[in-house]
């Protein structure tokens, strides 16, 4: 086996991590979802030879997922999320103390049961607000309307099972799903990487005509392609830096206890996009 594990983004380019064995792999119906001891990162779990989190970065991706999307909503009780099988983020998600129920839809076991083995500090799994559904994300909010206060995407690459996450239909199906001021976030890949910026206009296009109000936010991690990532936040009701969403962050940010990234500050500077990346999306 390699003493290295690489992703590559664009030809030879890419990511390199030292490994020093490898725990578990598996190919499911659907991917092959592996675990990695590294020399730095703690354990890594990659599907089908791309990295989805580190146990040492994790909390960056999770902490700004979730947290941007539930203090933008005046009171989420009800939240669905879509993947996110390593439970990281129903993990920051249950911080709050507003949120009654957690639906994760995750299509493969695999990655669940994976993780709670090797990677059991991400995830909360045994909280009873946490319903575990093992579906089809897209089949799933085909079947629901106007139940959720806030949904979160928390797929992978635009690959495989995840591609059609970044699909027009899809966030159409989303829109229907959330209530009245309803908000949305998602993942939407680096904005340095070339071959990405059809998928990430394409989201940003679908949810700026559907919701009121629609960003992008960025932040960094460090395992992820280029280490800067991109992700969205879109709301039928107020929007992310309303006045009244900056003073939830500023009062709530204490009851979240022990985060590691996420904070009004970060909340607020993480909507100022570099002019490439405004460019990106005219």
């Amino acid at each position: 086996m390699p003493l290295q594990f690489n992703e590559y983004y664009n030809e030879l380019t890419g990511l390199t991590v030292g490994i020093k064995k490898l725990l578990f792999s598996e190919q499911s119906q659907y991917q092959l979802v592996e675990v990695y001891e590294t020399d730095t990162w703690g354990n890594l779990l990659t599907i089908d030879g791309l990295v989805m989190l580190s146990e040492r970065d994790e909390f960056v991706y999770h902490e700004m997922l979730t947290h941007v999307g539930l203090f933008t909503h005046p009171h989420p009780e009800k939240v669905l999320i879509i993947g996110g099988g390593d439970g990281g983020s129903a993990r920051e998600v249950l911080r709050h103390r507003s949120v009654e129920v957690v639906d994760m839809v995750e299509i493969d076991k695999t990655v669940v049961d994976a993780s709670k083995r090797f990677l059991p500090d991400v995830g909360d799994f045994s909280n009873p607000k946490l319903n575990v559904i093992y579906e089809d994300g897209i089949k799933f909010v085909n079947r629901v309307e106007n139940q959720y206060d806030v949904i979160i995407i928390d797929g992978s690459d635009p690959v495989g099972p995840a591609a059609g996450l970044f699909e027009k239909e899809f966030h159409e199906l989303c829109y229907g799903a959330l209530k009245e001021n309803g908000v949305l976030t998602a993942q939407t890949e680096s904005p340095w990487v070339k071959s990405y910026h059809p998928g990430i206009k394409k989201v940003y296009k679908v949810l700026n005509e559907l919701y009121n109000e629609s960003y992008m936010y960025m932040c960094s991690i460090p395992l992820y392609p280029t280490g800067l990532w991109s992700m969205m936040c879109a709301s039928k009701g107020e929007g992310p830096l309303s006045e009244s969403a900056l003073n939830r962050v500023e009062k709530g940010i204490t009851e979240l206890r022990a985060l590691n990234y996420y904070n009004s500050d970060i909340h607020k500077s993480a909507f100022a996009l570099p002019e490439f990346v405004k460019n990106i999306l005219a």
